[in-house]
């Protein structure tokens, strides 16, 4: 018979043990038991699922009764006052654990078995019923989503549609959702999310998907990358996007589970049916749907709805005020025009991020542009291809000054300086194919007054215009060669015809 302790050599044994992680023969030496004995004084108190902070709660005797009564004191009916379906439920609640059920279970039966058997035998009781079940997962804590491996086959303006099933599970309760789209494209998969929040009554804390490629940009075993999109989504509503590990089926046993159950129980039901429209079979499913969540556990007590209804509901986190908006991303270069182009439409950014790369974020009404996650510049979207969206502090100054000339404006300036000054601007801008070609031509035509004065500047241009020389290298030529200084020729035009009596008039040939 092994020796008893008391309650002072109990609790050092136990300190130096689960505090400072020493030997059993350390232990032995330190207070003066032999290995042996400290040895059995911990097994005891682990068969006894104690820790070293609950030895305050016993008195000496009750600790001595607890690790120290022989064996046949223990009652011959283990599981008596074990209700395993309550243990199953409650450790589905947060901060539940089994230590915890246990306390409770020796309030009510002091004479009941220690804490390691009675973990042992509900966890041969868990391993009686499905793989998926015996997984146990927190209320409100997680939702699992993915796509049904069968299609339904809709008829839509004479053309064939395989409709794909989007399935969703609460961990704790296994209520169900599914819902018919057209595509597993980004925007159907994250509408699909929004749909099952607005079914369930709210959101869990965590979403666990497959490694689907719409929702995964990179698949990796420890730090997978989501699509843009959807870690938006998962901000908007305030989730935790976990993807399942790659070639790890037991992280979505529960979905695989569900998936199973909507076919069977829903898509095998459908099989016959003709459908013409998406909304069409989508009103189908739902009855089926509600038929599945009231449907009674063939191993466990109750339904999926009884089981939302007193789990997974009180814990789910409200929706949002505002409803969430699909945007599609993409990546840009700004080029040297400092404008990205989307779907044939100019969007300007910034000058100084010509040549960056940039963060697209667009919907059907508007379009943001971010550079290292700051948001650099928000437009209207435009749909007409090939025109420009400009806006003039995105431009460098000396570009922002040139997008406020207008002919008008160039042509008044041009005129202060001398009527013939004004007219050849007039002349430049209309002979071009775009009035802003011209505009260089006149603000250099202009500068040539700094150089040479306004007076000659003006006598260049009426020469320039006498000639149809509607050019800045004309002027500037004129100038150059003193041609200004000298009298205009005088053209065939500009002859007068003097009338005296040798010239005869159109009379004399009548």
């Amino acid at each position: 018979m092994s020796e008893k302790l008391s309650m002072k050599k109990i609790k050092e044994i136990l300190r130096l043990k689960w505090e400072l992680n020493l030997t059993n023969r350390e232990i032995g030496r330190s207070i003066g038991v032999s290995n042996s004995t400290a040895g059995r004084c911990v097994k005891r108190a682990k068969d006894a699922g104690l820790n070293f902070s609950m030895l305050d709660g016993f008195t000496e005797e009750e600790l001595q009764q607890l690790l120290y009564s022989p064996p046949q004191s223990k009652p011959a009916v283990i599981n008596k006052g074990i209700d395993f379906n309550y243990i199953y439920n409650e450790l589905k609640r947060k901060g539940v654990t089994l230590q915890l059920l246990w306390y409770e279970y020796k309030t009510q039966y002091p004479e009941g078995i220690g804490y390691s058997r009675y973990c042992d035998i509900y966890r041969k009781w868990r391993d009686t019923i499905d793989a998926c079940m015996r997984q146990t997962y927190k209320a409100g804590e997680k939702m699992f989503v993915d796509y049904a491996g069968m299609t339904v086959l809709i008829c839509i303006n004479g053309e064939e549609v395989q409709a794909e099933i989007f399935v969703a599970t609460l961990g704790a309760s296994n209520y169900t959702y599914a819902e018919a789209t057209l595509s597993q494209t980004l925007s159907d998969w994250t509408g699909s999310h929004v749909r099952a929040f607005n079914y369930f009554g709210g959101v869990t804390e965590i979403v666990v998907p497959d490694n689907i490629k719409t929702g995964i940009n990179k698949a990796h075993r420890y730090e997978p990358d989501l699509n843009p999109a959807y870690q938006e989504l998962a901000e908007h509503y305030g989730i935790a996007v976990i993807p399942t590990r790659i070639c790890a089926p037991q992280d979505k046993a529960k979905v695989e589970e569900a998936v199973q159950n909507v076919e069977r129980q829903i898509l095998a039901k459908l099989r016959d049916r003709k459908f013409f429209s998406l909304r069409e079979l989508n009103e189908c499913i739902k009855p089926l749907l509600e038929e599945l969540n009231r449907r009674p556990f063939q191993k466990l007590p109750g339904t999926r709805l009884s089981q939302f209804e007193a789990l997974d509901k009180p814990m789910l986190k409200p929706l949002p005020n505002t409803p969430y908006i699909f945007a599609n991303w993409k990546k840009a270069r700004a080029c040297i025009d400092y404008h990205i182009a989307l779907d044939g439409h100019y969007y300007s950014v910034p000058y100084k991020l010509i040549k960056k790369e940039l963060d697209v974020r667009y919907t059907q009404n508007t379009i943001e542009i971010f550079y290292k996650g700051q948001r650099s510049a928000s437009h209207k979207r435009s749909y007409a291809k090939g025109q420009h969206t400009t806006i003039t502090e995105h431009m460098p100054r000396n570009h922002r000054e040139y997008a406020k000339w207008t002919p008008t404006r160039i042509i008044d300036w041009a005129q202060k300086m001398g009527e013939s000054t004004g007219a050849l601007a007039e002349k430049i801008i209309e002979t071009r194919a775009h009035p802003e070609q011209g505009y260089r031509s006149c603000l250099g035509i202009m500068r040539l007054g700094q150089s040479y004065g306004e007076n000659r500047l003006e006598a260049a241009c009426k020469r320039a215009l006498h000639i149809g020389a509607y050019s800045y290298k004309s002027v500037q030529s004129i100038l150059k060669n003193n041609l200004d200084q000298r009298q205009l020729p005088i053209s065939q035009t500009d002859h007068v015809i003097q009338i005296h009596e040798n010239v005869r008039g159109k009379e004399y040939f009548n």
